[in-house]
This record gives structure tokens, C-alpha cells and sequence, in this order.
């Protein structure tokens, strides 16, 4: 059964693309068919080369950064903003028509939003419309610090229809645990259901043997 993921945020920053890249590199040293893409960049492509990084040498190699990120804007700015400082326009029949076509041939999908779910990533659209439109499951991103609880829950209650009963938030653990990131795992399982609260350990940048145990648990989750 194909599976179409869209990793979505709480904000900006919080970890989309390390977690996308984690996913993608499990994935590709397994037998599951994948692909990951990341079709908005703005203020820079570093996190789609990532992305394309990660899966180079899989079984879906991608050579070409334009087939995994079709749209890319020099201003550090919503994407929307963004392609208007260039005179440019993206509707959302374009986005939604590369996304399904970068799903076909594959078992697994990754999808890799720009900034949160409500960022506005071309002409009357944001990711809210494009999950709504691919029955795609969304992974909400989340630092796991004080406010998470709050963050957490805004953005589960602005999914669309249908789409917030499957989606799953992923704490991203800091460097230093305190309450806040102790507790927070507990109370969030308590409010939206334990399954749906997984937690990625902090790791050291360029050692991604310690993340790999967890990694694994969020895949088996998501694809059983």
C-alpha cells in the first residue's frame, strides 16, 4: 500500500529536516520502494541537497535537485512571499500534481513542508491544503521544551478534517532534559492518545548511530 507522509512543524527550525533525513536513510537501507522531496525552499536549498544526499545511493537515487524541489526563492521568506519578490506564482493543482506524480512507482512518500502548517506556500494554499488533498498522514515536528503542549495541540486542532485522528507528533528531545521535556511526553500521550506521541532522542550532529533504535520504533509505528 502506497503511504504518503507530510512532515509538518510546529514553527520553522524545529527539526523537519533532520528527521526527514533520519526517515530517509532508514527507509533507504531497507526493501520498502521511497522516495523524499521538498518542494518549497526559500533563503536557500540546503535542506532539499539533504534530501537528496540522504537518498543517494538508495534505491531511488535522485541526481537532479529540480526533481525533488521544484520550487526554490532566494528570500528568506514564506514561500508564498517569496516567489512574489521574483514575480513568480505556484497554484496549488501544480503542487498537488507534482506530489502525485512523485508518489507513483513508490511504496513510501516523504513529503518535507516549508516552515509550519498554516505558512502560506503559494497562491491560496499552504500545507493544511495539500495533506487535505493527498490523504496524506502528517508528522508534526515539535521541540520538546516548555510551550510544546500548547504548540502541539494549536496545530493538531488546525489539520484538516480526517487528517488530525492520524496524525502523529514527533518531540524532537533536547541537549539538556528539564521538566518541561520530561514531562511533556506524558501529558501529550494523555491528551491525544499514546500512540500518537513518539519522541526522537537529542544526537550529536554526524553520528547517527545513536538516533537509529528510534528511528526505527517511529517507522514501525508508522507502517504497521
Amino acid at each position: 500500500m502506497k503511504r504518503v507522509f507530510f512532515i509538518t512543524g510546529t514553527d520553522t527550525g524545529v527539526g523537519k529536516t533532520v528527521l526527514t533525513v533520519l526517515l530517509t536513510r532508514h527507509l533507504c537501507a531497507g526493501e520498502t520502494p521511497m522516495r523524499a522531496v521538498k518542494p518549497f525552499c526559500s533563503g536557500g536549498r540546503e535542506d532539499a541537497e539533504a534530501l537528496r544526499n540522504a537518498q543517494v545511493g538508495g534505491k531511488d537515487s535522485l541526481s537532479c535537485l529540480d526533481a525533488l524541489n521544484p520550487w526554490h526563492f532566494r528570500a528568506p521568506l514564506a514561500p508564498l512571499l517569496a516567489a512574489r519578490r521574483e514575480r513568480r506564482r505556484v497554484e496549488k493543482l501544480e503542487a498537488i500534481q507534482f506530489l502525485k506524480g512523485a508518489a507513483s512507482g513508490t511504496g513510501v512518500l516523504l513529503i518535507e513542508g516549508a516552515g509550519g502548517l498554516l505558512s502560506p506556500l503559494g497562491e491560496g494554499f499552504s500545507a493544511r491544503d495539500l495533506i487535505s488533498a493527498l490523504g496524506a498522514i502528517p508528522l508534526i515536528v515539535c521541540p520538546n521544551r516548555l510551550g510544546a503542549i500548547n504548540q502541539a495541540l494549536l496545530v493538531l486542532h488546525a489539520m484538516p478534517t480526517g487528517s488530525g485522528d492520524r496524525a502523529r507528533l514527533v518531540l524532537m528531545d533536547p541537549r539538556e532534559p528539564d521538566g518541561a521535556s520530561r514531562s511533556n511526553p506524558g501529558l501529550l500521550r494523555e491528551l491525544v492518545g499514546p500512540e500518537r506521541v513518539l519522541q526522537l532522542p537529542w544526537f550529536r550532529p554526524g553520528i547517527p548511530e545513536r538516533p537509529r533504535i528510534a528511528v526505527r520504533r517511529i517507522l514501525d509505528q508508522l507502517l504497521a
